[in-house]
């Protein structure tokens, strides 16, 4: 049965990482290239002012083209792959030890809980930052914060999960919820505000400020919000995509396995051949 799941649940990823590649192509990729053509003029204005400095150089493996389309491509299925078969796996886990779900109920709230606490909670606090926004220094230390943002938020949920499950008897189903979802916002409340910020010199923002020269005069611009704003919006956009058609290719595959009928003509077989 877990295999037969697992199965589903790595169809259910491909297919959703192709979706969600077709949606970064066309919506994400624009603001994608905007920030790769702001931190290449930055670098050509920064060696203006530096002119001690050597010439940035910028190499590229494959051409943007290839990038924007096959690496893109291949990679967002086989992230999808990669959770289809992770969200398959904590299904196995919870069917039935989370009350009396059916399997298409349970298939929603597992891919809800995947995009929560996997990514929209790390998100909060540490957002998607298209090139050119972030120190590169810093590079290392913030996905390491990044990480244990996401280990925090995925044990954490599971705590709530049981704290619901303990409390339920006592509190009832809608109470209970209630508790552990307000134990779960105050413990990652308190971590995200524990980790430390990255921003840039002089600024409590990532987003690199305006490039001055010596007398104060700009001669670069900022980089622009809209650009920033639409692209960790269709980051989140891409992973709600991504989780919500996991959900809803994988409950009607898992409510066919897992209908009476099919248990127990797996059962006949199984003994058949027994």
């Amino acid at each position: 049965m877990e295999k037969d799941l697992i199965a589903r649940g790595a169809l259910c990823g491909a297919i959703a990482g192709l979706l969600t590649f077709v949606f970064g192509r066309i919506f994400a990729e624009p603001h994608l290239q905007k920030a790769i053509d702001y931190e290449a003029g930055r670098h050509a204005a920064q060696e203006l002012l530096d002119k001690s400095a050597a010439p940035h150089e910028h190499s590229e493996l494959f051409t943007r083209t290839i990038q924007a389309n096959v690496g893109m491509g291949v990679g967002m299925i086989a992230f999808g792959i990669g959770m289809g078969v992770l969200f398959a796996l904590v299904y196995a886990v919870c069917l039935g030890r989370v009350g009396r779900l059916r399997p298409r109920p349970l298939a929603l709230l597992v891919a809800a809980a995947g995009f929560v606490g996997l990514y929209l909670v790390p998100f909060l606090r540490y957002p998607a930052n298209p090139p050119a926004v972030g120190l590169e220094d810093s590079i290392a230390q913030r996905t390491s914060m990044y990480l244990l943002m996401v280990l925090c938020s995925v044990v954490f949920l599971a705590l709530a999960v049981w704290l619901g499950q303990r409390l339920r008897a006592r509190f009832g189903n809608w109470n209970a919820s209630l508790l552990a979802g307000a134990a779960f916002v105050l413990a990652i409340g308190i971590v995200m505000a524990v980790l430390p910020s990255f921003g840039q010199p002089g600024s409590a923002y990532e987003t690199p400020l305006p490039l001055t020269d010596a007398s104060g005069a700009i001669r670069y611009p900022g980089f622009p919000a809209d650009v920033l704003f639409y692209f960790r919006l269709y980051s989140v956009a891409g992973q709600l995509l991504l989780w919500t058609a996991i959900g809803l290719l994988f409950a009607p595959m898992a409510d066919r396995l897992l209908s009476p009928a099919t248990v127990g003509a797996n059962r006949t077989d199984a003994e058949a051949r027994a």
